[in-house]
């Protein structure tokens, strides 16, 4: 008898096969708590270079402390993870930070920045075009490895099933008793333990997934109680002083915002490499003792054009009240804000602004960015065309890493070998200094055509102010690139350039000394001084500018400091 096949039979072999997944899966079960305590291990494991190797300088010769102190974070993490135990909650959330952990845990490890309150900031208010070069093959595969790889299998992870009453009492319970036993292993030696975390800010700052949770939370928490609608005016009673008399030229004051420009490479203020070879050919004074008001662009632009200085300087009072540029427009100026970097934050909100970032100038743009030169056409139109007193801001890309090499064209490429990739460890500490200090050579460059422009017009009176908004680490200490916590900064992202450039006819119409200037250039100054000097600088009277920080009244004549 002939045996007839059974297709439902031949297909049992591959059903099993098929199935075997979702078998492994439901066989693969962990109640939250478990689950949340694997995924601490694995980030503890993964995601704490930098704080492992902080610790074992701290506790060095005291491993028993060290342990305990690794514990009650342990503790107080599976608490705080212990609050998002519920099914539908748990696993999206758990995703988020093993992802979460492994970015920030790259970039501190690679780049030794700090992930608080002002990163989270920097990271909430940028840009593609300003993020996409540390997007690179290191980070990728970092992120894969250690971060998607990860969440992938926390997704095929079924939480085990629980009654109604434990799944809504378990976040509590596991809340209360990590806590409880988080104190009480810090209570063991609070003495000791409080002294590390005051006195070694960076211990913390470094712990994943801690430190970008904690920046998160509080960044958050920054930025609802601000009113941006709410806007408080200062200076309204600002007026142009007696240098303004009918029949006058118009005054045209360009204030440069320089990006990422460290103090100790300008051979202005003393480096030993001539990164300023055009402008020390130009009359300029150069401050070189400026200090900035935050380590990061969104905190120090802000700040900068403030009148709060650094000490009173808060991002809620930076939104909230106006600012130098609205005290110029009280006056009567006409400002503009030229913008060739990622935005004016805020700053320019009242003025016009324009970009400058995608223009179509085959000299200075390619691979998607324009070099700092694409200012010097409109420059020149607006200068030539001027019938206003006006105040044009200049924000330039400047030095702004990790792409140095972008910054500046090819041309200009004077110090050799130059690091030619944004992926730090593939380049010598030698090729970063070059790439860098090639940056503040073209800049140089630019300043100096920018007052060949304004020395050259007739149909106004020209000053130009350059002072970059924060420095830039370039390997120091481990340190790259900025934003670091400023009570931690090294003085290489807070010493900042600041040179001013007076034609000789504002200098006479506005009665300012230059060799006065000059004997100043090693004064200690910071970005607290700006926004009375420039008031100073254009002879506008305020009641909120205050003598005492413009660098500029103690070199008046004294016919023009009376009359102020």
């Amino acid at each position: 008898m002939q045996r007839r096949n059974n297709p439902a039979r031949a297909m049992q072999p591959f059903q099993t096969l098929l199935a075997y997944p979702v078998k492994l899966r439901d066989s693969f079960t962990l109640s939250p708590i478990a689950l949340s305590a694997w995924i601490l291990v694995f980030l503890f494991a993964t995601a704490n270079h930098t704080f492992w190797m902080i610790g074992a300088e701290v506790f060095f010769g005291h491993g028993l402390a060290f342990s305990g102190f690794v514990l009650a974070l342990f503790l107080l993490m599976l608490s705080i993870f212990s609050l998002f135990g519920f099914s539908w909650v748990l696993k999206p959330f758990l995703v988020v930070i093993v992802v979460l952990s492994a970015v920030s845990s790259y970039y501190v490890d690679t780049l030794g920045i700090v992930v608080d309150r002002d990163m989270i900031q920097n990271v909430a208010v940028t840009t593609f075009a300003e993020s996409k070069h540390l997007i690179t093959l290191g980070f990728v595969l970092h992120l894969v490895v250690f971060g998607l790889v990860p969440a992938a299998i926390i997704l095929t992870i079924r939480p085990k099933p629980q009654g109604m009453l434990r799944t809504l009492a378990t976040p509590l319970v596991g809340f209360v008793v990590g806590m409880s036993l988080a104190v009480g292993v810090l209570a063991l030696d609070m003495k000791s333990y409080a002294a590390v975390v005051r006195e070694r800010k960076d211990l913390l700052s470094s712990f994943q997934p801690g430190a970008p949770l904690l920046g998160i939370v509080r960044y958050a928490r920054m930025v609802s109680k601000v009113r941006k609608d709410v806007i408080a005016p200062i200076g309204e009673d600002a007026v142009k002083g007696s240098s303004y008399g009918a029949g006058a030229n118009p005054v045209l004051a360009v204030v440069v915002v320089g990006e990422t420009a460290r103090s100790q490479n300008f051979s202005l203020n003393g480096y030993n490499v001539k990164t300023n070879p055009r402008l020390a050919d130009l009359p300029v004074v150069s401050f070189s003792n400026v200090h900035s008001c935050g380590t990061a662009t969104a905190v120090s632009l802000p700040c900068m054009f403030s009148s709060f200085g650094r000490g009173r300087y808060t991002y809620e009072r930076g939104v909230s009240t106006e600012n130098v540029l609205d005290v110029f427009k009280h006056a009567g100026f006409h400002l503009e804000w030229w913008d060739n970097n990622t935005g004016h934050k805020g700053v320019a909100d009242r003025i016009e602004s324009k970009s400058f970032v995608s223009m179509s100038v085959p000299e200075f743009c390619g691979q998607g960015e324009c070099a700092d030169g694409v200012f010097l056409g409109a420059l020149q139109n607006y200068a030539e065309t001027i019938v206003q007193d006006t105040v044009l801001v200049l924000h330039q890309i400047g030095s702004h890493g990790p792409a140095y090499y972008l910054r500046y064209p090819a041309a200009f490429e004077r110090f050799t070998p130059s690091c030619r990739t944004a992926e730090f460890m593939n380049c010598t500490p030698e090729e970063i200094v070059n790439s860098y200090d090639n940056t503040i050579a073209y800049t140089d460059e630019f300043l100096a055509e920018a007052i060949g422009v304004l020395n050259r017009q007739s149909r106004a009176d020209t000053v130009l102010m350059y002072v970059s908004d924060h420095g830039e680490s370039l390997g120091e200490g481990g340190l790259f690139l900025h934003g670091a916590p400023y009570f931690m900064a090294p003085e290489y992202q807070t010493k900042v350039p600041m040179i001013v450039w007076l034609s000789d006819r504002f200098s006479q119409r506005f009665s300012i000394d230059k060799s006065c200037l000059a004997d100043q250039r090693d004064t200690e100054l910071s970005h607290d001084n700006l926004f009375h000097s420039l008031l100073g600088m254009l002879d506008v009277s305020t009641d909120v500018r205050d003598a005492g920080l413009d660098i500029f009244a103690r070199c008046m004549k004294d016919d023009k400091v009376a009359s102020r």
